[in-house]
């Protein structure tokens, strides 16, 4: 269950389109910026249907 959605870069501010494994529920992970290659704290947000709630993106150095 992939889930595309577009995120704001919080280091570069280029909009991103990531894959969101929806089957694995909600998680926390780190991802390399395809345009600035920073690496983006990730947190997604999956309810118990496996439906996303929600994607956080911040900096890995706050």
């Amino acid at each position: 269950m992939l889930e595309i959605t577009r995120i704001d870069c919080p280091y570069c501010g280029e909009n991103i389109e990531i894959s969101v494994d929806c089957s694995a529920g909600s998680e926390q992970y780190v991802e390399d910026c395809p345009v600035c290659c920073q690496p983006i704290e990730m947190s997604t947000e999956v309810d118990g249907d496996g439906t996303l709630l929600g994607v956080t993106a911040s900096r890995n150095d706050e």
